[in-house]
């Protein structure tokens, strides 16, 4: 497989991006191709814009879109890393979201609202929380979470297998983040083919 990696985290040397780089680690060691967005990096504008929703009638997308656009048809599976954030996913995040999985292309809910245009594919969402994980359950905070974005957002992507790994503990001690690494590679590692 193909695996695409989105990483939303300014800071090359942050925890996310450790966790991006240990997931790509994991699939390249199953035998998966790998390609990274490190979508500050490259300076994606998240920023939706008029051309954006003139893209809507016209099919003129614009040519940063159409970039993620033609790395998503190459992946077989993608990846997501982003820190959680407010309880919610990071700007950056949610106007590549919002830019790149675009009406028309990504879904039209006109037949049938439940079906993404795009063929299947596998997602994960990798997410270093600094939360305890008994915290956020307690509180509901993960099953939230994990009605937004994998019954939710991630529901119109065409992702046949979609897993949201919260990776509790992100601000913790050594061992913890060094077993949060290894989590991710285990993540890349055992990758399930889209079906």
């Amino acid at each position: 497989m193909h695996v695409l990696t989105v990483l939303d985290h300014p800071d090359p040397n942050s925890f996310s991006s450790a966790i991006a780089r240990a997931f790509c680690a994991g699939a390249e060691a199953a035998g998966h191709t790998t390609e990274l967005a490190d979508l500050h990096t490259e300076s994606f504008d998240p920023r939706w814009t008029m051309a954006d929703i003139a893209a809507d009638d016209t099919g003129q997308l614009p040519r940063d879109v159409l970039i993620e656009q033609e790395r998503i048809s190459r992946a077989d599976a993608i990846g997501f890393v982003f820190p959680l954030f407010w309880w919610g996913m990071p700007a950056m995040t949610k106007g590549w979201i919002d830019r790149v999985w675009s009406w028309g292309w990504a879904y039209d809910q006109l037949d049938d609202p439940e079906k993404s245009l795009q063929r299947p594919r596998t997602g994960v969402l990798l997410v270093p929380a600094g939360a305890r994980s008994d915290e956020m359950d307690e509180l509901g905070y993960s099953s939230a979470i994990e009605t937004a974005w994998i019954d939710g957002t991630f529901g119109y992507f065409g992702f046949t297998n979609r897993a949201l790994i919260l990776l509790n503990g992100s601000k913790g001690s050594d061992d913890r983040r060094k077993a949060l690494l290894r989590r991710a590679h285990d993540a890349g590692e055992s990758l399930k083919n889209p079906s």
